[in-house]
């Protein structure tokens, strides 16, 4: 189903000191969604924050907050997400052992579940899921850090996903994380993503973060409102 592309700003860029004041920046500046990456140092080589740390952040938005968990195991940290108010939760489909019983779990919860694909993932991880899911992130690159360069050969993954959702006659979210910039963008929405997660192009690029919120968006700062 089309829809607007939608965009979800990334905090793993934003400058952790203010984060508070930086979500209300990118609410005010047109972003649609937020999304929190949380790293486990286990999952991916990194480390980010937790659910005690999104429940403050949710007092700073109504918008929806978009966590991506790059932990394992994910089931016993699901209650405590959708107590700090997680609105989507996605995981990824090799980060516990039994991924239908997962998404169950998330949307027994009250949230809506998701489910990321690395770049080597193939999608017919999704085949049996699709009546349980929200959400498809595509990731552009593999998960860990911000700021690398989006992988080409996801393109055609998106295409193929694009299918994958409309046949299903539900209104998914085709979500792209990784590499997004305004090039990179086009892109992705040209291959049917209808939401983009950007970190480095909203909070480090050369406009406002109204300007580079429209830029990923495919419009130009004029029609900024």
């Amino acid at each position: 189903m089309s829809r607007t592309t939608l965009i979800s700003p990334s905090i793993l860029s934003a400058d952790f000191a203010r984060l508070g004041e930086e979500i209300q920046a990118i609410d005010t500046a047109g972003a649609d969604m937020i999304h929190v990456d949380v790293m486990d140092g286990h999952y991916v080589p990194n480390l980010t924050i937790g659910p005690t740390v999104l429940k403050d952040l949710k007092l700073y938005s109504t918008k929806p907050f978009d966590v991506h968990l790059m932990i394992s195991p994910v089931d016993p940290l699901i209650a405590e997400f959708a107590k700090a108010g997680a609105d989507y939760l996605t995981v990824h489909p090799d980060a516990g052992p039994h991924i239908h019983r997962t998404l169950q779990a998330i949307r027994d919860h009250g949230m809506k579940p998701g489910v990321a694909l690395n770049p080597a993932t193939p999608i017919n991880v999704l085949d049996h899921v699709m009546d349980e899911i929200d959400l498809v992130l595509v990731m552009g690159v593999n998960p860990g850090f911000g700021g690398q360069s989006f992988i080409l050969s996801q393109l055609e993954k998106i295409r193929s996903l694009s299918r994958m959702t409309a046949a299903s006659g539900r209104d998914i979210i085709l979500e792209v994380d990784g590499g997004v910039t305004p090039f990179t963008a086009r892109q992705c929405r040209e291959a049917g993503a209808n939401a983009l997660v950007a970190g480095s192009a909203v909070f480090k690029g050369s406009g406002t973060y109204a300007e580079n919120i429209a830029a990923i968006r495919g419009k130009s700062s004029a029609q900024v409102t």
